[in-house]
């Protein structure tokens, strides 16, 4: 078995030419592309279960949870096998493109069957489309960190796609709640769905053929090949790694809560089922507006310093919406406006400092984990927010919700703390994780330009 410490790191002792700005905005579209998919399952997916296929909220939690855990599953064999694979981490975007569009408008057809086999049917279009989303999604997600070294690239990157990935959300919130009243059923009906999903499909399977065609070259591939225990072994060490994504998993279960939370709570507590779809679009555009303002503050803090602001933006948001106890459309708005505002900023910090901890690894063990380290990120990501979904499916089980019903005065209670206190939790958790990670202002700066050094020595 290869040993971390014997293949020579790869070759720095000449700068890369930084990518122009034009080939990253090319790159950065395909966020756009995935998003596309994204934030459809993020916003109308589990709604489409129980309110559109009438599966009861308990069992759309655990379609979700198994969806979500072998999704992690899928995206660690995919980074196995594209961290050993001589292939540009480009091809895999042009060869899953079409299937990958096939895939998400599958999860939307409306099988004429009931009960468990319905439930069957459901959870094999979802397992398809992980398994789909993952072969593109973690190769495109890893060549953030060959076609920079620079950590103000990567970060200039990482909102660039943050960007484009907002926008998706714009067009997916606002497309679908047009489209779907249009068709028959509106949101409580399954055409509307899936005539967005055609579209989107459509869309986005073209734009990842472009980006995998057009994105800018690799570098720094010349690495020998170690073995996959010996990669996993340097990812436990990495400290930059296992903080980052601990605290990010938390995150990712507050987002869960949140954003599956909107379309239920302007239905049955608000009272306003056409305000949710709305509240969606206005999260999707403040998102792409709080954009530009967290990247002008992470200059200035550095970008762990900007998790514990947003960590302490979202949680005084959660309190203050908790104090105001009122259950109107506009206030509500506001609050998901603020807490969107907090989700970009927790997404951006992420982002752009996953790169960095490939360098930090190479740094300490002397080994470049790359692919490999994005599968077991979104290994952990995707289990958080399965887990979300399951406890949100549970807890409005145990609640009594009943879909398309006038809910009791508990069930209206739980829906509305389920997007309050799940939140402010993980808020808090994920600022305790990321006071442990080592990666503070101009430290990646520092390891690259070790690195640099070490192989000059060589």
């Amino acid at each position: 078995m290869n040993s971390p410490q014997a293949p020579a790191p790869a070759d720095r002792t000449a700068s890369p030419a930084k990518p122009s700005l034009g080939r990253i905005a090319l790159f950065a579209t395909g966020d756009f592309a995935c998003n596309l998919y994204w934030q459809s399952l993020s916003f109308f997916l589990l709604f489409f279960y129980t309110d559109a296929l009438r599966l009861s909220p308990a069992v759309a939690g655990i379609v979700l949870l198994i969806g979500s855990v072998w999704d992690g599953i899928a995206d660690l064999l995919v980074g196995i096998h594209a961290e050993r694979s001589r292939r540009d981490y480009r091809w895999f975007l042009s060869a899953g493109a079409m299937p990958l569009g096939l895939g998400f408008v599958l999860l939307y057809v409306a099988p004429p069957l009931d009960g468990a086999v319905l439930m069957v049917t459901v959870l094999a279009m979802h397992l398809l489309f992980r398994a789909l989303y993952a072969f593109v999604n973690i190769p495109y997600s890893a060549m953030t960190a060959r076609i920079t070294g620079d950590s103000g690239q990567r970060a200039l990157i990482s909102g660039l796609r943050m960007l484009f990935g907002t926008a998706a959300a714009l067009v997916v919130a606002l497309g679908t709640e047009r489209i779907a009243a249009i068709r028959p059923g509106g949101l409580g009906g399954t055409e509307g769905y899936l005539t967005a999903a055609l579209l989107f499909g459509l869309v986005g399977a073209a734009l990842l053929v472009v980006v995998g065609r057009g994105s800018p070259a690799a570098y720094g591939q010349g690495q020998a090949r170690v073995s996959i225990l010996a990669a996993m072994r340097v990812l436990a060490r990495n400290r930059a790694f296992v903080t980052l994504n601990l605290a990010m998993a938390a995150v990712g279960m507050a987002a869960t809560a949140l954003t599956r939370s909107v379309l239920y709570y302007f239905s049955y507590v608000v009272g306003d089922s056409a305000g949710g779809p709305a509240a969606l679009a206005m999260m999707g555009f403040a998102g792409a507006l709080f954009v530009p303002m967290w990247m002008a503050l992470g200059v200035r803090t550095g970008m762990r310093g900007l998790w514990f602001a947003s960590a302490v933006l979202g949680t005084a948001a959660v309190g203050a919406f908790a104090g105001a106890g009122g259950s109107d459309a506009w206030t509500a708005q506001l609050f998901l406006v603020v807490m969107q505002a907090v989700l970009v900023g927790f997404n951006l910090v992420f982002w752009a400092m996953l790169p960095d901890t490939v360098e930090y690894g190479e740094h300490r063990a002397g080994v470049r984990v790359e692919a490999l380290g994005f599968g077991v990120s979104a290994l952990v990501q995707k289990f958080a927010l399965g887990l979300a979904a399951a406890l949100m499916g549970l807890i409005y089980q145990l609640v009594g919700y009943h879909p398309g019903a006038v809910q009791t005065a508990e069930t209206v209670t739980g829906i509305r703390w389920v997007m309050l206190a799940m939140p402010a939790l993980c808020f808090g958790a994920s600022a305790v994780v990321m006071w442990a990670n080592p990666l503070r202002r101009g430290a990646h700066a520092k390891i690259v330009a070790d690195l640099a050094s070490r192989a000059k020595e060589k």
